[in-house]
């Protein structure tokens, strides 16, 4: 496991809390906040992944 996957679960977990928080208090700027982060958390496990998976191939 590497830095990318392991920071990009991260944010994915935090911007769930986020979003989640958001929804319940009837905050759509938190909620949109934090489906962003999550997505963007997404988006750094997978260049993580891609990362391990070209190593292992090599």
């Amino acid at each position: 496991m590497n830095k990318d996957q392991v920071k990009g679960r991260y944010e994915e977990a935090k911007g769930k809390v986020k979003e989640v928080a958001g929804k319940a208090v009837g905050n759509e700027s938190l909620e949109i906040k934090g489906k962003t982060q999550k997505d963007a958390g997404k988006v750094r496990a997978g260049v993580g992944d891609l990362k391990e998976e070209v190593k292992d191939a090599g």
